[in-house]
């Protein structure tokens, strides 16, 4: 099967391995999930079936509003408030990643948001470790590989940002693999508490923010500058510092006279800080106007590091499947497009070099050359 024979159907691409870094535990819930519960919490649902409440998530989410689009996480938070419920939750996305061929995966979620019925911050990640294990060992029982690692999040409009950090970085060993920070981008910097950067990196632990979503250029400057992000998480408004020619709208050329970069859109791509783009999830918020505007393109044909996910799965009712088929069939991806993504995000990973190089030339090469019929 060759690279131009093979159309790209959906079974296709499904059957494609895939990286996600930017999917949040709490934004995944299955809808059927959430209603069972939400039962037994006496939690009240906008809908009482799990189609009209899968439904009512994307419709809330598609609000061209980053702070309707949050609102959502209202429901999803309140049902996963216990041990049990964390794991299922945890055990289920493992599932499901895998089920729509994700072989690697970093789930974010914050415990702070956790706490309501009387669990401690170490309870929360013991459960959703043990769920993750749950998840990964399922996955294997059905024939999937898939590896999960956690990344610990601290909301940027409360004040446990320290606090946070040490629970991240005490649970390395123990399945967390990254920081972050997230919520209301606006008003809320990395400067807020700059002196938890300086504590992450002395500890040499792994820092991706969210940054440029909301906010404009300056926030994801802070988030390189002074968070030391490894990744940016979305990134999409780095393209306020770049300058297109209007009359090639579609194509990206460096300084050859199509487009021109400030100096962080340089910073970012000299430095290859991978960008955690989500599409679907950009156009609900109102940070891009559609699949086919969605700067992803012009990024990676500008030689951005850029990386595909998908944010929130179950306010989007998306999987890795259905971004990559969007962008293939609304941008004209092809399968070389989708291998440079998939591998840029192995590449940027947030385990150690030799984990990666394995990840890359054991699971993903072969895969794609699979479809491709030839190496890449």
């Amino acid at each position: 099967m060759t690279t131009e024979n093979a159309p790209l159907t959906v079974d296709v691409i499904r059957s494609l391995p895939k990286v996600v870094l930017h999917d949040h535990l709490d934004g995944g819930l299955r809808p059927a999930t959430v209603l069972e519960l939400a039962a037994d919490v006496g939690h009240q649902l906008p809908a009482d079936d799990a189609e009209s409440l899968g439904a009512w998530f994307a419709e809330s989410a598609d609000s061209g509003s980053l702070v309707r689009y949050l609102e959502t996480f209202d429901h999803t938070i309140a049902v996963m408030q216990t041990p049990a419920a964390l794991a299922r939750v945890a055990r289920e996305a493992v599932l499901d990643l895998a089920r729509d061929g994700v072989v690697y995966a970093e789930q974010r979620w914050a415990p702070e948001q956790h706490l309501q019925r009387g669990l401690t911050l170490q309870e929360t990640v013991d459960a959703v470790q043990a769920g993750i294990e749950q998840g990964v060992a399922e996955a294997a029982a059905e024939g999937r590989t898939i590896r999960v690692g956690q990344l610990v999040t601290a909301m940027r409009h409360a004040d446990r940002w320290q606090e946070i950090a040490e629970l991240a970085v005490a649970n390395r060993a123990n399945g967390v693999v990254g920081f972050d920070i997230a919520g209301a981008e606006d008003g809320f910097p990395p400067s807020r508490h700059a002196e938890i950067w300086r504590y992450l990196a002395e500890n040499d632990f792994p820092v991706t923010i969210h940054a440029g979503e909301a906010a404009g250029p300056g926030s994801i400057a802070e988030a390189v500058h002074l968070g030391q992000a490894s990744r940016i998480g979305h990134g999409v408004r780095i393209v306020e510092d770049i300058t297109f020619d209007p009359e090639f709208p579609h194509s990206a050329e460096g300084e050859s006279g199509t487009a021109a970069l400030g100096l962080l859109a340089h910073w970012v791509r000299d430095h290859q800080i991978p960008l955690e783009l989500c599409p679907s999830s950009n156009v609900q918020t109102g940070a891009a106007a559609s699949i086919a505007a969605h700067p992803i393109t012009r990024l990676k044909e500008l030689d951005f590091a850029v990386t595909l996910n998908t944010d929130n799965r179950l306010m989007s009712r998306t999987t890795m499947t259905q971004e990559m088929a969007l962008l293939v069939e609304h941008a004209g991806w092809t399968v070389d497009d989708l291998a440079d993504v998939t591998m840029t995000a192995a590449w940027s990973a947030f385990v150690h070099h030799d984990e990666r190089r394995a990840l890359v030339d054991d699971v993903i090469l072969p895969g794609f050359q699979e479809v491709q019929g030839a190496q890449l």
